[in-house]
């Protein structure tokens, strides 16, 4: 092992626990968060700023010396939110770097819209805000030669050439340090107070081995664990709020698949006919109600204001289409920004394909009351409005009269109707 000659090591583990003191009391959603990562100082070889291996924050001596208190604050709030995302879990199929960069863009703008101070070369687009890392990777060059804040020490790369941020190889096939038990919460034997015992003679930590499969899985449902914990202590603070407080929001709500609580609303509002007519001679004298299915006059609004990308809008298309056709509907499909589409109305027999339009005009800003005006101004009476949208724009002051589901992308709440998380 390296030992750290540059720095003294305890004027950086003074800062590193002033900035943890401060996250604590005027953030604790943060701050209980970072107490959960141990501090190891690390080799700049492979850790030329912070990483973290969902287990521990580690840290070069010579970076932290050079930011701000205030910048330290917000390296350390940036790894215990990775954890905290399960970042370490999400990846799946996609390029390591370009899955970094994404995790980057998602987590920034969080701490800054929080009053954290960035260093100067982190990452944050005003056009990624909001979004999650999956919605932002494939918005992202596959080229792009950005590089990101921290190591994320967690992983290994998946393709050559996606390794501008993480371990080098070499690096991710050492096996001399011992791993902490996936239960112990990061505080096992040798460490006091939080900090790596290796910090204490002045040893530098080499890069950690990858997470296994089964260590994914473990760390993953205890850093949602530590998330409703935090949200809790920040909430009974009255600390919780912003981006930071939908975000938790939403990751803390149970969540089901949005094609089967579509499939499922559909299928209760075309059943929900009686009838009393009277029956055949055959059936006897008695006369009881029986329910009857009823071609369903669903209406479906598409936000074309830019924020809805053209594969989304292809796979929610083929859903209703798919829909449609079990529960017998005829669709009225109104794309609209700031206002309807050119061409609108598009209708659809039960029996003929829902299908996307060749053309349909777009980009401009949302708006949801043309849609509303639209039906208001027509005299039509859906069984449902379904809205697929970011639901960032106007709505109509009053709830109508009939159903409406909005088919959410993002966190943005609805102030009325049923709301169906898409991603």
């Amino acid at each position: 092992m390296t030992t750290i000659m540059a720095t003294h090591p305890t004027t950086i583990e003074t800062k590193l626990a002033a900035a943890r003191t401060r996250l604590i009391l005027d953030k604790p959603f943060l701050g209980a968060l970072v107490l959960r990562l141990p501090l190891r100082a690390a080799n700049a070889d492979w850790c030329p700023t912070t990483a973290t291996d969902a287990r521990a924050f580690y840290y070069n001596p010579d970076y932290i010396q050079s930011l701000s208190l205030d910048q330290t604050q917000f390296m350390l709030a940036h790894e215990a939110l990775h954890c905290a995302l399960s970042h370490f879990a999400r990846r799946q199929h996609r390029v390591r770097h370009r899955w970094d960069l994404a995790c980057d863009h998602a987590i920034n703008p969080l701490l800054i819209d929080d009053g954290l101070t960035p260093p100067s070369d982190a990452l944050s687009m005003p056009r990624f805000k909001g979004l999650t890392a999956e919605e932002i990777y494939p918005l992202l060059d596959e080229q792009d030669d950005s590089e990101t804040l921290d190591t994320h020490a967690y992983d290994r790369d998946n393709q050559r050439g996606g390794n501008q941020s993480g371990m080098t190889e070499p690096d991710l096939d050492r096996r001399e340090r011992p791993r902490t038990p996936p239960d112990s919460g990061g505080e096992g034997e040798g460490r006091t107070g939080n900090v790596d015992a290796d910090d204490l003679t002045g040893r530098a930590a080499d890069a950690p081995n990858p997470l296994t499969p089964d260590e994914r899985e473990t760390l993953a449902v205890q850093w949602q664990q530590r998330l409703a914990g935090a949200a809790q202590q920040a909430l009974q603070a009255g600390k919780l709020g912003g981006e930071l407080a939908r975000l938790v929001d939403h990751l803390l709500q149970p969540r089901l698949p949005w094609r089967m609580l579509l499939a499922r609303y559909l299928s209760a509002v075309a059943r929900d006919d009686y009838s009393y007519q009277r029956p055949s001679r055959r059936d006897g004298d008695f006369i009881l109600p029986s329910l009857r299915g009823h071609q369903l006059d669903l209406v479906v609004a598409i936000d074309t204001s830019g924020s809805i990308k053209d594969a989304d809008l292809d796979e929610f298309i083929g859903e209703i289409d798919a829909l449609k056709g079990q529960v017998r509907a005829r669709v009225t499909l109104l794309p609209c920004d700031a206002n309807l589409c050119e061409g609108a109305p598009f209708r659809y027999e039960p029996w003929e394909e829902f299908r996307r339009p060749e053309k349909i005009a777009g980009g401009g800003g949302t708006n949801f009351l043309p849609v509303f005006h639209w039906i208001d101004q027509t005299g039509t009476q859906p069984d449902l409005l379904v809205y697929f949208t970011d639901a960032n724009g106007p709505f109509p002051a009053l709830e109508p009269h009939f159903p409406v589901i909005w088919l959410v992308k993002g966190r943005a709440k609805v102030p009325w109707g049923q709301r169906i998380q898409l991603n």
